[in-house]
């Protein structure tokens, strides 16, 4: 399944120069690239010299007539859920390796961010690559069989997890069950519940997304 190759929009640096960072970004379930890659603006702004990719998951949603996802969620069993991300990641895995190495990039110079069901690929993926990314970044997304963590987690690297409270598709509890089981492994969280947020991005979430990359890239605010 590694051999499926993974297209979608991107926003080049603004800079007009070589790529000095690299942000990653997985939609959610019915959705595609164009969902994320509206947010490149905000990056960019912040980050002149970022490429910022967002790709279009390899399967056609089977619950909507239109949009992509990672995995079926048609069943809500755990362990499907588990299966499908799992078969999902060697995809994942080879776009983040192929873009790294068209951008010359390391891994300290990544960030890998998801929302939703993007978030679930973000949090497998991202904590078991053989090198650790500069942060990721997970929105209204949930931590599924974090008991894996303890065997499988390789490369941990600081995590922002945002959530809404008024969420409708993902519960937020799963943010603080989240925090608590990357915590439990030494994982370093900063997490925010946004008051009166359903399942999206606001600007609340944009700006906090902004200043994490800014501070695990080792940038000050004033840059």
């Amino acid at each position: 399944m590694s051999e499926v190759v993974l297209t979608g929009p991107r926003h080049e640096p603004s800079s007009g120069g070589p790529a000095k960072e690299l942000i990653i970004m997985l939609h959610g379930l019915g959705a595609n690239g164009q969902d994320l890659i509206g947010l490149a603006p905000f990056f960019a702004q912040a980050l002149p010299s970022a490429a910022i990719v967002s790709p279009d998951a390899h399967q056609a949603c089977d619950m909507a007539p239109m949009g992509r996802q990672w995995f079926s969620l048609m069943s809500r069993d755990p362990d499907q859920i588990l299966a499908g991300i799992k078969a999902a990641a060697p995809i994942v895995d080879a776009f983040i390796d192929q873009q790294m190495a068209h951008y010359k990039l390391p891994a300290d110079r990544v960030l890998l961010m998801g929302f939703s069901q993007g978030a679930m690929m973000a949090y497998h993926v991202g904590l078991r690559r053989k090198e650790a990314f500069a942060g990721m970044m997970a929105y209204s997304g949930m931590l599924v069989s974090s008991d894996l963590l303890k065997t499988e987690m390789t490369s941990p690297c600081p995590v922002l997890a945002i959530h809404g409270d008024k969420d409708e598709v993902v519960p937020s509890q799963a943010l603080p069950s989240a925090v608590k089981a990357l915590q439990d492994h030494n994982v370093p969280v900063y997490q925010q519940m946004i008051s009166e947020l359903g399942h999206g991005i606001d600007e609340n979430g944009i700006s906090m997304g902004v200043g994490f990359a800014l501070e695990v890239l080792g940038y000050s605010i004033a840059e």
